[in-house]
């Protein structure tokens, strides 16, 4: 499975799901010319990994030896020697670019050999096709990746067999991404990293990795310094495809202290593996096909597991957080105490600015139907820098929509309406259609108290 939560709109907003066991994928949101020219990040900042090397040992065997559904896997298993890959298919404008950027990123921080090629017998085809086509084959996934086929037409015939059973791999050698062409230029990029990093590295999720996208929190959608590094160690020289997990493991620490040196001297969390009950409450509370009250007994259920466990890292923050969204439409006393309470636990763990982001957003919210402009434009600031930095012009174009109106409550229109225009771009590239941009700008102007909202 890949991608069970899209935490992007936190004023308002839907939850999209994901895809059956075993298969790759991600779950499932197009542009005119009325608006201002799409923006796009122009270089990657990445954060180097903060954790331990003990710990990042522990998570590359749990992400490169079992599968999201819990499957063990024989084997690791890589592309060995350089690989090639190809577009096919109607490809959107800006599929182009991002997709030279992210090989970019993996030639230079993951130092693998990857390059474009037009030869059929690429190792890895991307093919773009409608969401309906991808849909009509996995109906709760965004896009999602298949070994040994090349071809989404391939893939009904091949799925279910031992053709396409990651279990039985030893070495990759050849398969296809499927994105969808018809959604938002973000949707499809954060398809893009999440597909290639498992084509090139770990099948696996794990809900205890804060700064991943190897994570199906869905906070983090481009790959992270922690995600490089991982891809880095996957494609070590000292690792070959057809190792075991224990011949992987003993060769794990002096490969971690050759590529990261600053994790041999960290103090190691030793966080502990996130209870099945946990991830099935919370893909209950947040994925569809619940009802509004089994949502809201699914995210108590999570919230209780996770005080139960003990926990106070992001898996309690988030737990607050998925309560505070399912609270907010009904409940939005209740819901603020949550994102409050989320709040609070994120700001002390500093691998989380992007989480903080997330929830000061939906506080800002709060503080402008208040009227309290200070307070909003506290929290968007700091927001504002998080969401650039970690590329998620969503977040970005609704923090910029945000500070707008907190501007506007302070008689600033002028900065107000620049900082409005500047949103445009970014939303844009992170909502898509003309539409959305125009749905999310209403949202946000109707939480501000000084305006008509009839």
């Amino acid at each position: 499975m890949r991608r069970l939560l899209l935490p992007l709109c936190v004023v308002l907003g839907a939850c999209m799901p994901v895809a059956p066991h075993d298969t790759v994928s991600r779950a499932a949101p197009a542009s005119d010319a009325a608006l201002p020219p799409i923006k796009s990040f122009a270089r990657a900042q990445p954060k180097p990994p903060l954790a331990a090397n003990s710990d990042i040992a522990r998570d590359f065997l749990d992400l490169a030896f079992t599968l999201e559904s819990g499957r063990r896997l024989p084997f690791f298993s890589r592309f060995e020697g350089p690989v090639s890959l190809r577009v096919t298919g109607a490809a959107p404008a800006h599929l182009g670019a991002d997709l030279d950027a992210v090989l970019h990123r993996l030639r230079t921080e993951a130092g693998i050999a990857i390059a474009r090629t037009d030869a059929e017998n690429a190792n890895i085809t991307i093919q773009a096709v409608s969401r309906a086509e991808i849909q009509k084959n996995l109906p709760q996934a965004a896009c999602f990746v298949v070994p040994n086929i090349s071809n989404l037409s391939e893939y009904a015939g091949a799925r279910r067999t031992q053709r396409t059973d990651w279990a039985r791999i030893t070495q990759r050698q050849k398969l296809a991404i499927f994105l969808p062409n018809d959604t938002s230029p973000q949707e499809v990029r954060d398809c893009l990293h999440e597909e290639l990093a498992q084509a090139l590295g770990p099948l696996n999720d794990l809900y205890r990795l804060s700064d991943s996208v190897f994570n199906d929190d869905n906070m983090h959608t481009v790959l992270t310094g922690f995600d490089m590094l991982i891809l880095r160690v996957f494609h070590s020289p000292a690792l070959r495809s057809g190792m075991t997990r224990a011949e992987v493991a003993a060769r794990l620490p002096a490969i971690l202290a050759q590529l990261n040196p600053a994790g041999q001297s960290r103090v190691p969390q030793r966080r502990d593996a996130t209870p099945r009950s946990w991830v099935a409450t919370v893909q209950q509370a947040l994925g569809p096909g619940t009802p509004p009250q089994g949502r809201l007994s699914a995210a108590r259920s999570a919230l209780n597991i996770a005080r139960v466990t003990g926990w106070y890292d992001h898996r309690m923050g988030f737990s607050h957080y998925a309560m505070g969204r399912i609270l907010q439409a009904d409940h939005p006393a209740e819901a603020r105490l949550q994102f409050q309470a989320a709040y609070h636990i994120y700001s002390q763990l500093p691998e989380c600015d992007l989480h903080m982001a997330y929830v000061s957003a939906a506080l800002a919210a709060y503080a402008i139907a208040d009227g309290d402009a200070t307070a909003a434009l506290a929290l968007i600031a700091p927001a504002e820098a998080s969401a650039a930095q970690h590329e998620n012009a969503a977040l970005l174009a609704q923090l910029l929509m945000l500070r707008a109106e907190a501007l506007d409550l302070t008689g600033r229109s002028a900065e107000a309406e620049a900082v409005r225009l500047d949103s445009l771009g970014w939303a844009r590239y992170g909502f898509g259609a003309d539409w959305a941009v125009r749905e999310k700008l209403r949202e946000v102007a109707a939480l501000n108290p000084l305006k008509d909202r009839s």
